[in-house]
């Protein structure tokens, strides 16, 4: 006798790194979406929708892990046995854009975009390979005064989120100032590919000074780190004199914005770039000044530098300055949710002409964590429908006529589409949190009437018999009206709950 073949059931799991959301999360994240999109349009720029695929080549090698498969992207060979990778950012698609169409392009080109986007990089706590970031970006614009208004933008995001001045700064560098530091030491440029290696390290090492703090970047500037995971990162192998020199730059910071550009004028000594960084800092500073945005919501910062290889002149970044306490009773910073800087270089990849660009981009899902922390809720909790049961599967019309006049009058309202009977339909009520069941059996079709069931009152009275007595009598449960009283008796019920249900 043949053995009877084991039918193969795939378990259900979750790729690790990833997330499935419902719900209040969804809407609070729609929410930040709609506040965001509306100030990004009142500063003029338009919506673009990219691939969620390019080829690998046109994404290019900047991202930071360069340990991960793939340097940090998820990747397959199509047909044609070309390489397409999941975009890592949305800066990348649109200096593809850009290119592709950039003779038909209203010059300077000003765009924002919302979209997830994919790393293949070690998942942790808070840290996932698929988010949403939300972007503005204006191409085709040499001035200084576009990445000052990329500052403001900023700036003005996080008020228009509901976070008060105080709780943020917009902390901004350049890295031709660094670039400056690295030359005075030895770091040269050129077409070596390990001093350009070397360069990047200490860049991505000095991105990592609020996780690392001093020691763990010195660490990454010299042999390298082991993590808590015994996991070993090779650092950028400087000279302890060299790393004194780019510490010293990370710690000007600090104090009046004049004070702070002066130190670092310092440091980059007689070097070109370095100069060329100050004069564009000092530029910002005065447009910002100018404008009415102060050192208390934008202020110059060498310890920003960014992580990304293809930042080519100012950086910026939102850090959270307020504290909340965690589960452990630890006080802990949200850090950074937003940055950005300029890429001149991005777009002449594929033109092979400079196309001036900067822009800045939101981390959604740490924006909503932050918010959420504060008790700053985008969206009320939004209750569940009123349920209309099904009694009578002859009369499943007429209940569904009831749903839409429901829903006609505003009112959130869903038929029960199950096969069980009243018991179970009431407790699938319940299970959704509805604030109402109405119910049309026999004896209410023979009057013309439906009985709604007010389960939250309902849930109210079982739990506290006593002290609601003058609240029963005043105000029952369970009421039988007229058909043609349906609507107006549900919005007088969800009225005693000011509105919250609606």
């Amino acid at each position: 006798m043949a053995k009877k073949q084991k039918t193969f059931r795939p378990k259900a799991r979750l790729p690790k790194g990833l997330r499935d959301q419902f719900g209040i999360n969804v809407r609070a994240e729609q929410a930040l979406l709609a506040r965001v999109r509306a100030l990004f349009e009142s500063y003029g720029f338009d919506p673009l929708e990219t691939s969620a695929f390019e080829y690998a080549d046109a994404l290019g090698k900047f991202l930071p892990d360069a340990d991960r498969p793939n340097e940090g992207v998820f990747s397959f060979q199509d047909e044609d046995k070309q390489w397409l990778s999941l975009r890592y950012d949305l800066t990348a698609p649109l200096a593809r854009y850009v290119a592709q169409n950039y003779d038909g392009l209203v010059k300077p080109l000003r765009r924002y975009q919302a979209g997830p986007v994919w790393r293949n990089e070690k998942p942790g706590p808070g840290r996932f390979r698929e988010f949403v970031q939300f972007d503005a970006d204006t191409v085709g614009s040499p001035l200084m005064a576009a990445d000052a208004e990329m500052v403001m933008l900023l700036a003005d995001t996080m008020e228009a989120i509901g976070l008060p001045r105080g709780d943020y700064i917009v902390r901004v560098n350049n890295r031709k100032v660094l670039n400056g530091v690295l030359e005075r030491i030895g770091v040269l440029y050129g077409d070596d590919p390990d001093v350009e290696i070397k360069r990047l390290t200490v860049l991505r090492a000095i991105d990592k000074l609020d996780r690392l703090g001093p020691d763990g970047v010195r660490l990454l500037l010299g042999k390298g780190r082991k993590d808590e995971s015994g996991d070993f990162t090779k650092g950028a192998g400087l000279s302890d004199e060299q790393i004194e020199t780019v510490m010293a730059f990370t710690d000007a910071g600090g104090g009046r914005n004049g004070d702070v550009i002066a130190r670092l004028e310092a440091l980059v000594g007689d070097s070109a770039m370095g100069r060329e960084g100050i004069t564009e800092l000092q530029e910002i500073a005065d447009l910002l000044m100018a404008a009415g945005y102060g050192e208390d919501r934008a202020a110059i910062d060498p310890s920003v530098v960014r992580g990304l290889g293809y930042y080519t002149g100012p950086v910026f970044e939102v850090e959270l300055t307020f504290e909340i306490t965690n589960d452990d009773g630890q006080l802990m910073r949200f850090g950074s949710v937003a940055s950005g800087g300029r890429y001149d270089g991005l777009v002449e990849r594929f033109k092979g002409i400079e196309v001036p660009a900067t822009g800045c981009s939101l981390g959604v899902s740490r924006l909503l964590a932050a918010l959420e922390a504060k008790g700053l809720a985008l969206v009320d909790q939004v209750s569940a429908p009123v349920v209309v049961l099904v009694l009578d599967k002859t009369r499943v019309g007429a209940s569904q006529s009831m749903v839409r006049d429901l829903r006609a009058a505003g009112i959130r309202a869903e038929l029960y589409l199950g096969g069980s009977g009243m018991k179970a339909q009431i407790k699938y009520a319940d299970k959704r949190a509805s604030p109402i069941a109405v119910i049309e059996g026999e004896d209410e079709v023979a009057k013309g009437e439906v009985t709604l069931k007010d389960l939250i009152l309902g849930a109210q009275l079982s739990s506290s018999i006593k002290d609601n007595k003058e609240w029963r009598e005043d105000q029952p449960a369970q009421v039988s009206v007229k058909r043609g009283d349906l609507v107006a008796e549900v919005k007088k019920m969800l009225a005693r709950y000011d509105g919250s249900s609606l």
